[in-house]
């Protein structure tokens, strides 16, 4: 049967301009039989309390993150959001689009600007020429990751204690050769994380499946042509794959996708912006009430089925860490506390942020984890790679 929709976020005020991709008015109108509960009680006290501290600091970033989107400026490096301030990184002279940007965002909230040895371009160059290598020497590392401070590049490398004895040497002649610094962190290989009865219209944080492999579903996006469509992983389906959802129910058949970011469409009939953010088997869950960039040092939560399952509830507490820039341009995050960031079955759910009026606002879809450690991919990829935004 159709769930109730038992809403924990009604459709409350947009924050600022920090909410993105918002279309039309939203759903029908609240049912009697609807429990309305915001992310923030979901999420917990302490991360609702910091999610909510870092919203003037992701309005005031937004700000200076568009005039970069629009100008691509050789200069930028990254943004990260701190305790109560955001830096901004750059190399080189501010463009004037880029001062008036953070002229705009300091009416937010404190924004500093450092100065930074090595621009995003700069390592980006240097990161394809460190990823070759790794190609063809696998022992030197898997991931390659670019810390928002531009101060050079950090090569994730499985543990064990020969490696790490040579890691040293290693990082030193990768320096000299790449002509950028070079650090070596043991860490293991993060593992592909591939509700139970969801219906039309398909919403995001249920179990769907591909040719029988279970995932989760991420988010109901649709185009400029007002296509509508189901936001997930793409090592979830192979093209042309059929999707159902946990009781093979027929969705549709996997659509664009593209591999290396891991993200894929599966366009079908109808979609909205209801999300599922409770246990397994019940329906509650909020609003989506658009999408947003995603920062270094932000608070977020994730809500794949199979977590779900084990908490009955988000796994909260997600703060990003790192971007990757291997093929994928992946999102690193970990949980603060410990806990497992995502499981088997949660490739594909959504990751997200508690908008100011209850609701939430994506920020990506999971790939990958390995214990408190979660790779996903930001929402911002998938609208530069397909043009979508959440459907309202």
């Amino acid at each position: 049967m159709r769930r109730h929709k038992a809403l924990l976020a009604t459709g409350a005020a947009v924050f600022g301009t920090a909410i993105l991709g918002a279309a039309g008015q939203g759903a029908s109108a609240d049912q009697p039989d609807r429990e309305t509960v915001s992310v923030g009680r979901l999420a917990g006290k302490d991360a609702a309390r910091r999610m909510a501290e870092q919203r003037p600091l992701v309005a005031a970033a937004g700000v200076i993150r568009w005039a970069q989107e629009r100008g691509r400026y050789a200069g930028f490096t990254g943004i990260a959001l701190e305790r109560n301030r955001v830096a901004l990184y750059w190399k080189g002279e501010l463009p004037a689009p880029v001062r008036k940007a953070l002229a705009k965002a300091r009416g937010t909230a404190q924004v500093r600007v450092v100065s930074a040895p090595y621009s995003l371009k700069e390592l980006k160059s240097a990161s394809a020429r460190l990823q070759e290598r790794l190609r063809a020497d696998p022992s030197l590392g898997h991931t390659v990751k670019i810390p928002a401070d531009g101060s050079g590049l950090v090569v994730a490398a499985d543990p064990g204690r020969r490696a790490a004895a040579a890691a040293g040497r290693r990082a030193a002649a990768l320096q000299e050769d790449l002509g950028v610094p070079v650090r070596t962190v043991r860490e293991g290989r993060m593992k592909e994380r591939s509700r139970d009865d969801d219906s039309q219209p398909w919403s995001g944080g249920a179990l769907i499946k591909t040719d029988g492999v279970p995932c989760s579903s991420g988010f109901g996006v649709r185009d400029g042509s007002g296509t509508q469509y189901v936001l997930g992983a793409a090592h979830c389906g192979r093209p042309g794959g059929r999707v159902t959802n946990g009781a093979d129910q027929y969705i549709g058949t996997v659509g664009p996708r593209h591999q290396a970011h891991d993200v894929m469409l599966i366009p079908t009939s109808d979609v909205d912006d209801f999300l599922y953010t409770g246990g397994r088997g019940d329906e509650r869950g909020v609003r989506v009430e658009g999408w947003d960039w995603v920062y270094t040092g932000e608070y977020l939560c994730q809500s794949g089925v199979t977590s779900a399952a084990a908490t009955g509830g988000p796994v909260c507490d997600l703060k990003v860490k790192f971007f990757y820039n291997d093929s994928e341009d992946l999102v690193e995050a970990e949980q603060m506390n410990g806990r497992e960031a995502a499981r088997g079955g949660d490739s594909g759910g959504p990751v997200y942020a508690a908008a100011a009026g209850g609701g939430a606002v994506a920020k990506g879809t999971v790939t990958r984890s390995l214990g408190s450690g979660l790779g996903f991919q930001d929402f911002g990829t998938a609208w530069r790679d397909f043009g979508v935004w959440i459907d309202k």
